[in-house]
């Protein structure tokens, strides 16, 4: 059976299924270009920029082929996941709700390049499905945990310590403060403390691994949290003068 990365075909697994298509057999779908999908990011911040999003893809492939993914519909879902809500315009509530504008987008985009549907619905339900702090739709295809897993690390290792960093400096806050002991203890910050790069990594970065959903994420989760840790114990002790 040839592979999902011959160029030549399309694996389908949604609903459990399993099925090989050759592309000339697909016919008038139409695909997504990188210069489509920069597009949609021109007046993204740095956190978020079309660099992100091309490294989500790439991750989300290499989890994807692992795990005997649908490569066509994580790939739509990694170039629109973000492709609303990722201006620095666009804050406060836009961002908060950008996996939902994001989705609705995707499926005016993909409807126009002829997608069968229920393929634009599993493309949505990846995008709608990947956010960390959520109260709503959690991802259940197979496609949707790679998009989640891939998202999520790009938030561990030395990219994801880089990010967190600019993340801080763009909203105006520390690299690095000393967390009080509140924060420590309840993840509550007292009034007026500010919340550095270090304190996301407390709340937030330290505990991305156990949230993630494929094996092959996990394992690559592993290593990058690993050297994330070090990072900010090594951060921490040259902020106290300690080495």
């Amino acid at each position: 059976m040839p592979s999902h990365r011959t160029g030549d075909y399309v694996g389908l697994s949604l609903q459990g299924k399993r099925r090989w298509h050759r592309h000339d057999q697909i016919g008038q779908i139409m695909t997504i270009t990188i210069e489509e999908a920069k597009s949609w990011y021109e007046e993204a911040d740095e956190v978020h920029s079309f660099e992100h999003v091309l490294r989500v893809r790439a991750m989300a492939e290499r989890i994807g082929t692992a795990e005997c993914a649908d490569l066509e519909i994580i790939e739509a879902a990694a170039f629109l996941h973000d492709s609303r809500g990722a201006s620095p315009s666009e804050g406060g509530q836009e961002r908060k709700e950008h996996h939902i504008t994001s989705a609705e987008f995707a499926g005016e985009v993909l409807a126009e390049k002829g997608w069968e549907p229920e393929r634009i619905a599993a493309v949505q339900h990846c995008i709608r499905a990947h956010r960390y702090r959520h109260s709503g739709e959690r991802p259940e295809s197979l496609e949707a945990q790679c998009l989640f897993d891939a998202d999520k690390l790009d938030v561990l290792g030395a990219v994801g310590a880089a990010r967190t960093i600019a993340y801080a400096v763009l909203a105006g806050q520390p690299v690095l403060s000393e967390p009080s002991q509140q924060f420590l203890e309840t993840g509550k910050k007292e009034p007026g403390e500010a919340h550095s790069s270090y304190h996301e990594y407390l709340f937030k970065l330290r505990k991305v691994k156990d949230q993630l959903f494929t094996d092959t994420g996990k394992a690559i989760a592993a290593e990058r949290d690993a050297f994330l840790s070090e990072f900010y114990e090594r951060l921490l002790a040259e902020y106290r003068g300690e080495c």
